[in-house]
C-alpha cells in the first residue's frame, strides 16, 4: 500500500523548510504540486529531483482518481501548495478524503502556516479561536458576517492586499469600528508587519498606506 505525505513549505523565508520536509519530497515516487513552475524554484534550492506533477483547485476533481490508484499500486506521493500547508485555504482536501475512503495512509508533516504567527503576534486572546479563511466574495457574505458578529471566539481571515479596506470597512460595518484587530502581512519574509489596533484605526494606516503582500487578519470576539 502506497502512502501520501502532506508537506508543507515556506511562506516566505525558506530556512523554515524542515529537514523532514526535505527528505520526503526527495524520497517520494512523486510531487505534486500547486504550481510546477512556483515548487521547481524551491526543488532547485534543496537540490529535490523527484518528479512533479501539477494538483490545484482546476484539476484536482479529475485527478483524484488517478493519483489514488497510483497510491493503491504501492507508490508514494507528497503534496505541497505554492506556500503553507496544504488543504489550508489551499487544494488538498479532496485528495486527503479520497485516499482516507480508499485506506491509504496519510501523513502530514508539521510545519508552516500563516495564521498561527500572525495569531500569536495579534496580542489577541488565543485560547479559543475560529479560522474563517476567505470570507464569500458576494453571494453569502453579508449572511456569514452578521453570523460572526455574534461570534465571541477570536477570528482569522484571509485576504488578498486589493480587497483589505473593502474587508475593514465590512467588518466596521458589522462588528463596530472599535473592535480590535491585527494585520499581518509579509509574515517570516524581509518586510514583515504587522498593525494592531481598532478596526477604524487600522483602516485609516492602510488608507495612507497600500497594503502589499499575503495578508492575515486576526479579529477579537464579541465581548
Amino acid at each position: 500500500m502506497g502512502k501520501l505525505f502532506i508537506v508543507p513549505t515556506p511562506i516566505g523565508n525558506l530556512d523554515d523548510m524542515t529537514f523532514r520536509a526535505v527528505k520526503v519530497l526527495k524520497e517520494v515516487d512523486f510531487i505534486l504540486a500547486e504550481d510546477t513552475r512556483t515548487s521547481g524554484k524551491l526543488m532547485k534550492h534543496f537540490e529535490i529531483t523527484t518528479q512533479m506533477h501539477s494538483h490545484h483547485m482546476h484539476n484536482e476533481h479529475k485527478t483524484v482518481k488517478l493519483i489514488t490508484d497510483r497510491l493503491n499500486s504501492g507508490e508514494t506521493a507528497a503534496l505541497i501548495s505554492d506556500a503553507g500547508t496544504p488543504a489550508i485555504s489551499d487544494p488538498g482536501f479532496l485528495l486527503t478524503r479520497a485516499c482516507v475512503e480508499n485506506n491509504i495512509e496519510v501523513d502530514c508533516l508539521p510545519g508552516a502556516t500563516a495564521f498561527v504567527p500572525a495569531l500569536v503576534n495579534s496580542g489577541l486572546p488565543n485560547d479559543k479561536f475560529v479560522f474563517e479563511g476567505f470570507l464569500p466574495v458576494k453571494k453569502g457574505r453579508q449572511t456569514r458576517l452578521e453570523i460572526l458578529a455574534e461570534e465571541k471566539r477570536t477570528m482569522i481571515f484571509y485576504e488578498s492586499p486589493h480587497k483589505l479596506l473593502k474587508t475593514l470597512g465590512h467588518f466596521s460595518k458589522y462588528f463596530g469600528e472599535d473592535r480590535q484587530v491585527s494585520v499581518s502581512r509579509e509574515i517570516s519574509k524581509m518586510h514583515e508587519e504587522t498593525i494592531r489596533g481598532s478596526i477604524k484605526e487600522v483602516e485609516s494606516h492602510f488608507q495612507a498606506k497600500a497594503p502589499k503582500g499575503e495578508i492575515v487578519i486576526i479579529v477579537s470576539g464579541k465581548k
